[in-house]
């Protein structure tokens, strides 16, 4: 048996990350969260995103904090995405967990 498999989940999103589709990626995180340590998300290059999307993602990786679980986008945010995150302020406040998890920058002082 493949213990990666139970161990790790990659979630790949719809192109329409907005407020109509938030219920559905709420329960295939909650899912995923309840059974897998690591959580790998992929986001469409073409994806169109609204803050729906972001603050559900932020809440989850506060979720994933929480239980001592790891939670990932699988590539840096980008078009549109990245754009809603530019437009709502989000990256002038990022801080170094931040600026790796959305951008998968590192920051050394």
């Amino acid at each position: 048996m493949d213990t990666q498999r139970q161990y790790c989940e990659s979630i790949g999103l719809p192109d329409a990350l907005n407020i109509r589709s938030m219920s559905e990626l709420h329960s295939k995180l909650s899912e995923a969260f309840r059974s897998k340590d690591e959580i790998f998300l992929s986001i469409p290059a073409g994806a169109e995103a609204d803050l729906s999307f972001i603050q559900l993602i932020e809440a989850a990786r506060r979720q994933a904090k929480s239980d001592g679980k790891t939670f990932n986008l699988s590539s840096p945010a980008s078009g549109n995405v990245l754009k809603v995150l530019k437009r709502a302020g989000f990256i002038e406040s990022f801080d170094q967990e931040d600026l790796k998890f959305w951008l998968h920058k590192e920051v050394t002082l």
